[in-house]
């Protein structure tokens, strides 16, 4: 049983690594320049689904991580 939970960690730990790094900033590389960015104030579309999606990731991360060190 701790080997499946040790495993799910490992999966959901390395999907959560791929989903953090998709997400986007607003300013990119300019802001680092002294250029303007462009503000927003909403998710839309995909990274709306990428931002829920490494939440729930982040969740269970901890979820299992707790599962864990209860089991040993």
């Amino acid at each position: 049983m701790y080997k499946i939970f040790f495993i799910l960690q490992i999966i959901v730990s390395a999907l959560l690594v791929v989903f953090i790094l998709l997400q986007q900033r607003g300013t990119a590389l300019g802001g680092a320049f002294g250029q303007e960015g462009g503000a927003y104030f909403k998710k839309r579309g995909a990274e709306k689904m990428i931002f829920r999606t490494s939440v729930i990731l982040a969740i269970l991360f901890v979820l299992l991580s707790l599962l864990n060190i209860i089991i040993t």
